[in-house]
């Protein structure tokens, strides 16, 4: 009954959430924080890769050693939508901040567990094994971290806003990515490189630690999103029941009644995640093992790409606010697919400036994508099944994804085509464009099942007045269709002779 009076009230400025400025800085810093923790985990795995195949698979040709190797980092992703599934259930039961905290704890513990992990030569089998399981258990806790960082700040930030502040989760992601291949080349240019593959390459990994419970003390300190604390506070009025369970929504339910939404997040994780594996991933291994450029060499030039690419990923996401996230999805998957095959002629001309361009051209239409996906996905679920049912979706998109480095790295050697990395990029971009074409604009709306959400009293009452505008212009559409409805209704009137 209270649903039903509720349904029919106006909405008021009483029900527009005041974004406070300094746990939206908060919760920002710690999403991003989280986010940075995971891609410095890939950053320095990439970057050390031809190291691990050493390593771990010393009896195999260099080729399949680096196969091998980035193999074992294609695999977690396979555990990933089970980590979805898991940390997205309870993110919709018990809260957003609580699995944050407990996902990030798992996460720097693997990573930290992969540097003390014993060579083949001392273990043997047991070895690749064990990294295996490391990187298992880092997938899991993946599976809920970065679907729940995206939701976390899409749920604090401000309707016309999200696109900006959820750009900054992204910029952790790189810049945790450079700091770890960073870090590769510091450690691997003092120790050289017989001391590098001897025992510093386990260094960066050892780091993961205390760069986790950094991220852990900024997370424990945060307080539940407003979006969910109002779930929450509907439950508690109105189905107490509901409060203990948590959602009962099934993921079959959610396949039917929002198959949209999920096609929508497939579409787009894909096209992101399958760019940027290929570039910050599989790319440094390219240099090294394909073009014979020396490990640092590579190293420091996507280095410096990923540093241009911070200073683009905010513009994106301001620009995203004012004209929207679609535009970005379809310009950016129609530049890679026209560009990537120029872009690859660049890389393997040989040329020190020209490779610096190729990989520019790919750094630039891959900061299209990222700088709209963490303000894009969590837009399109309502708030109570918003992280189990983005968890599963995003996790499926990312299985595939995460294949890229291995599944291009086996097409290369098996058909000896430089530019197989080009094609893969196109047939990629043909996904993103369908999804970019027919996806809903969430650019300047209030996320599904939430009250908008405001900077300041003076943006609410701009807030408000264009959800009344917004109200108006429907029932004006609506007495039109009524009206000619009416219209049509007459005519088939007159045309019977009983009814009048």
């Amino acid at each position: 009954m209270k649903s039903a009076e509720k349904a029919v009230n106006p909405i008021g400025l009483e029900d527009i959430t005041i974004v406070d400025d300094a746990k939206m800085r908060k919760a920002i810093t710690a999403a991003a924080l989280g986010n940075a923790m995971e891609w410095f985990d890939f950053g320095v795995y990439g970057f050390v890769a031809y190291v691990l195949g050493k390593v771990f698979f010393p009896g195999a040709d260099p080729g399949v050693q680096m196969i091998a190797a980035l193999a074992t980092f294609s695999v977690p992703f396979l555990i990933r939508p089970l980590g979805g599934l898991f940390f997205g259930t309870l993110g919709d039961k018990y809260g957003r901040q609580k699995v944050l905290a407990a996902t990030i704890v798992i996460m720097s513990l693997s990573t930290f567990a992969i540097g003390l992990i014993p060579s083949y030569a001392s273990i043997g089998i047991w070895a690749p094994i064990l990294l295996l399981l490391a990187k298992m258990a880092q997938g899991f806790s993946v599976g809920g971290e970065y679907t729940g960082a995206s939701i976390f700040v899409a749920e604090y930030a401000p309707d016309r806003k999200r696109g900006f502040l959820g750009s900054w989760l992204d910029f952790g992601s790189i810049a945790g990515f450079v700091f770890g291949a960073g870090l590769v080349v510091l450690i691997s240019t003092i120790l050289g490189e017989e001391q590098f593959e001897a025992w510093g390459w386990r260094l960066p990994f050892f780091l993961a630690l205390p760069l986790g419970m950094i991220g852990l003390y900024l997370r424990h300190a945060l307080e539940e999103t407003p979006a969910f604390q109002q779930h929450v506070e509907q439950l508690e009025q109105g189905d107490r029941e509901g409060l203990a369970t948590g959602p009962k929504v099934s993921f079959k339910e959610v396949a039917t009644q929002h198959w949209r939404s999920l096609m929508t997040c497939i579409g787009v994780v894909v096209a992101t995640n399958v760019t940027y594996y290929m570039l910050l991933t599989y790319m440094p291994s390219y240099l090294t093992h394909n073009l014979h450029y020396s490990e640092n060499h590579g190293v420091l030039i996507i280095i410096a790409i990923m540093v241009g690419m911070l200073f683009v990923q905010p513009v994106i996401g301001l620009i995203s606010d004012k004209i929207g996230r679609r535009p970005f999805i379809i310009f950016g998957s129609v530049g890679l697919f026209f560009l990537a095959i120029p872009a690859f002629m660049l890389i393997t001309s040989g040329k020190i400036g020209l490779i610096f361009s190729g990989l520019l051209v790919l750094a630039v239409l891959l900061n299209f994508f990222i700088g709209v996906m963490a303000s894009t996905l969590p837009a399109m679920f309502p708030t109570h099944i918003r992280y189990s049912a983005l968890a599963s979706a995003f996790n499926v998109s990312v299985l595939i994804a995460g294949l890229t480095p291995a599944a291009v790295a086996w097409l290369v050697e098996s058909t000896e085509d430089l530019y197989m990395p080009a094609y893969y990029l196109m047939v990629i971009a043909v996904v993103g464009l369908i999804t970019g074409v027919t996806m809903k604009e969430t650019a300047n709306k209030p996320l599904r099942g939430a009250a908008p959400a405001a900077s300041d009293i003076e943006e609410a009452h701009e807030l408000l007045q264009e959800h009344h505008d917004n109200i108006e212009q429907k029932i004006e559409d609506i007495d039109k269709e009524i009206a000619e409805l009416e219209a049509k209704r007459e005519h088939l009137v007159q045309q019977h002779p009983r009814i009048e």
